[in-house]
């Protein structure tokens, strides 16, 4: 039965004799872990909803992206329609269970990362408890995507293949894989690392800062500290419009050099890429190629990952909640 005393944890020291650890520490500790839990469901759930959503779209814009053929919308809905005629509707997805495998764990670290970023440069900079102020806000986007973008990067690179080659080539993610390592060495699994990283910096900074300062002048105007879905929709939609637009001429880069093993092209370096693009397709139709589709994909995909993710987070904390009342 319950004595109405909270009983505190019991640990011994290095010469035996028992100490008392505060109950506040314990149940900071066990707060702090069931928040990173959080944060990874919440962002691998995010990712996988966003990503499928917006998935033969992706496809589309990859296909243009590392081809030479001139960009349009009336091409790129006869790309989807031939594709959709010759191979099946479940073929606008085709690579897409690459794009899961690389976005679950993508996402989840990116989230969780972004979160213990804040709650690190909130402690350094003073604002721990608060609203970080604009220059650690997107420092802590950053760090979080170049994060998730080092330690997932193979999985997008598949997946890249897998958009850009007809079934008959690569018959999975793990074909994919053995078959590139054999032919074209292990290396080639970080080909386009470098442009990657470097996109990824100002996309991840500019989305996260957005989206969290959008939210911060919402709460400051309209007096509620939780927007309703459809404004996080739209944060997230100009989060994903601005970060894209920023980071684009690197993104038709690293997919470029991502495919040059299927497409016959030798590229080596970013400069070289940019200049190879540049002198064949020209600087806006080449380096932005696709980027009017990413105007459609981007807000979308980023706008639906946000929003499920802070829905996500509130729905695991009220269920949380309720559990510790009945306990």
């Amino acid at each position: 039965m319950e004595n109405g005393i909270k009983e505190s944890k019991v640990n011994l020291n290095r010469n035996g004799a028992h100490t008392v650890l505060p109950t506040a520490v314990v149940s900071e500790g066990n707060k702090n872990g069931k928040g990173v839990l959080n944060s990874l469901m919440s962002g691998a759930l995010a990712g996988a909803v966003a990503k499928t959503a917006v998935a033969p779209l992706d496809r589309t814009k990859i296909i243009f992206q590392v081809s030479s053929n001139r960009f349009s919308a009336k091409e790129a809905y006869k790309l989807i329609y031939r594709t959709y005629l010759n191979e099946g509707f479940l073929s606008l997805w085709r690579g897409n269970s690459a794009t899961m495998v690389r976005v679950i764990p993508y996402a989840a670290i990116q989230f969780c990362a972004h979160e213990q970023y804040k709650k690190l440069l909130g402690g350094y900079f003073g604002f721990q408890g608060s609203v970080l102020t604009p220059f650690p806000r997107l420092l802590a986007g950053s760090l979080a995507g170049t994060t998730a973008a080092m330690l997932t990067y193979p999985l997008d690179l598949v997946r890249a293949r897998m958009a850009v080659t007809p079934k008959e080539m690569y018959s999975n993610i793990i074909h994919v894989f053995i078959r590139m390592s054999k032919e074209e060495g292990l290396k080639t699994l970080y080909r386009g690392f470098a442009p990657t990283i470097l996109g990824v910096i100002p996309y991840a900074g500019i989305s996260f800062f957005t989206y969290e300062t959008l939210k911060k002048l919402h709460a400051e105007h309209s007096g509620r500290t939780q927007p309703y879905p459809f404004e996080r929709l739209l944060f997230g939609a100009c989060a994903g419009l601005l970060g894209q637009s920023a980071s684009y001429p690197l993104d038709v880069v690293r997919r470029r050099m991502q495919t040059a093993g299927v497409t016959g092209h030798t590229y080596g370096s970013i400069l070289g890429t940019m200049r190879e693009v540049v002198v064949e397709e020209g600087f806006i139709h080449g380096l932005y190629k696709g980027l009017s589709m990413n105007w459609v994909k981007g807000p979308i995909a980023v706008g639906i990952s946000f929003t499920t993710f802070d829905l996500t987070q509130i729905l695991l904390k009220k269920l949380q909640k309720m559990s510790s009342v009945q306990r």
